[in-house]
């Protein structure tokens, strides 16, 4: 049994990316974490109080369908990341990693379009450095509608390792089902139908039915 923790960008990156993974890391008896950085509404300019409110409770509903066992929301501004120093951004990631003592952390691709997500990336590394924490393993995940969005100049993502989610897919498109703030019409890339149909392709990377892919950001092997 280990620890699991998710540094996200916003509400529902969690479900999107890892949500396959990490309901097997629960499945399989580990206490999976998730950590959100940025409120994920104020840069909509909407009535920020009201819906707060209404995505901590999507978010509370859709951990609890793929089995976390705790989240947290900093609830820094959104889309606009790049307006903390990166330093105050990776000290507020390390003190929930010191916390939890995790062994493996998902983060963000950081060639991501949306600016939010190449800075969760960076703070996740920074605060899981393997000389000052736990860690042995951070991964990288794509998001639908960020990393899609790429432009040229950017890295692009390119999984190298893959978990199989054939168990656990329906559980990801229960907990997306209650992001419905978030939700989207096929052929939107924030769509269930779509979610289903980049699981099942990189299932078929894998040889599986369902699968998520995943960059290797760091790794520790201990042979044996």
């Amino acid at each position: 049994m280990g620890t699991v923790l998710a540094v996200v960008a916003h509400p529902d990156d969690e479900v999107i990316g890892p949500g396959g993974t990490l309901a097997a890391h629960a499945e399989a008896g580990d206490d999976v974490h998730v950590l959100v950085l940025a409120d994920g509404a104020s840069s909509r300019q909407e009535k920020l109080q009201e819906r707060d409110r209404h995505q901590a409770l999507e978010t509370d509903s859709a951990c609890a369908a793929i089995g976390v066992k705790s989240w947290r929301r900093l609830d820094l501004r959104d889309n606009q990341l790049d307006t903390y120093p990166l330093l105050e951004l990776a000290r507020k990631v390390g003190a929930v990693v010191a916390e939890l003592a995790p062994e493996i952390v998902f983060t963000h691709h950081g060639g991501d379009l949306n600016v939010d997500h190449e800075l969760a990336q960076r703070a996740s590394l920074i605060a899981c450095r393997p000389h000052t924490s736990t860690v042995r393993w951070v991964f990288g995940f794509g998001t639908l509608s960020a990393t899609d969005a790429g432009f040229a100049g950017r890295p692009a993502f390119q999984p190298s390792v893959y978990a199989d989610v054939t168990r656990t897919l329906e559980r990801k498109l229960e907990a997306m089902s209650c992001y419905g703030s978030e939700l989207r019409e096929f052929p939107h890339p924030r769509s269930l139908r779509a979610i289903r149909a980049q699981a099942e392709l990189y299932g078929a990377h894998a040889g599986v039915q369902s699968a998520e892919g995943f960059s290797v950001l760091r790794g520790s092997w201990r042979a044996g």
